[in-house]
């Protein structure tokens, strides 16, 4: 029904009160002078089905004015996502914070700094025969080894061709399209988020994804500044990430730029 022409219907004709005895006795009760008590009580049933009909139409009338919750707009929560990243993640004050070149991260308790010396020049580029990016600008891991913490620093355009420097991570595409750049083909994808940040910069867009590959699960955080692409990245075996999840996680979502 539309809800415009809901005040235009006529209303439910009421059918004609009878004429009732003015001075009732107790022995006399009220009732129409000159009807049957056949016609009173199809007069009651009437009137009582017209006021029905009555509330019932301008019920229909008062809900179809109000927006349904289909229509409503569906707040986004902070930092992205039907359901809020910061469920699965731990407070990471404690931990000690490594800065690295444009960055800080910070660093799982006893987790060890695995980085070889000679990388501590990590991300930067070496000219003439040595011409070449180094693998890692930081890397961290657990005492067996097989947990791990790294990041990484790549140009954009080695990302995304563009004769543009990139600033913002956007400029590398969605995060669904910018997926291809960070997960491995086959991969199975857990979740894929857009977290926003406040910096000194401004609000800085990060792309996270969690996914699993190759019986590794790996929690990602990357972002762009300045035509680099920064990329923190936790992994640890998938029989280890119900223990350990949460830690892991919460260290690749704990990167940030200085």
């Amino acid at each position: 029904m539309t809800p415009a022409l809901l005040p235009l219907a006529p209303s439910p004709p009421y059918p004609k009160p009878p004429r009732l005895c003015l001075k009732p006795t107790p022995a006399r009760p009220l009732y129409r002078c000159d009807a049957t008590r056949r016609d009173f009580a199809i007069y009651t049933a009437s009137a009582a089905a017209a006021a029905a009909a009555m509330s019932l139409a301008a019920a229909t009338a008062a809900d179809e004015a109000l927006p349904s919750a289909s229509q409503s707009p569906t707040p986004h929560p902070p930092n992205g996502g039907a359901t809020s990243l910061l469920v699965g993640i731990a407070n990471t004050r404690s931990w000690s914070q490594y800065y690295g070149s444009g960055f800080s991260i910070r660093v799982p308790p006893s987790f060890d700094n695995i980085l070889e010396p000679e990388d501590f020049s990590a991300a930067m580029t070496y000219y003439g025969d040595k011409a070449k990016v180094r693998a890692y600008a930081a890397r961290f891991a657990s005492p067996d080894r097989s947990e791990l913490v790294s990041v990484v620093i790549k140009p954009s355009n080695q990302l995304k061709i563009t004769f543009l420097e990139a600033k913002d991570i956007t400029e590398l595409g969605t995060l669904k399209e910018a997926s291809k750049l960070f997960v491995p083909g086959g991969a199975k994808i857990y979740s894929a988020r857009t977290i926003k940040v406040k910096d000194q910069e401004g609000i800085r867009t990060y792309y996270f994804y969690e996914f699993r590959f190759d019986r590794q699960h790996v929690a990602l955080m990357a972002t762009v500044d300045s035509g680099k692409t920064y990329i923190a990245a936790a992994t640890a075996p998938e029989t280890r990430w119900e223990t350990d999840g949460v830690t892991l996680r919460s260290a690749a979502v704990s990167m940030s730029l200085t």
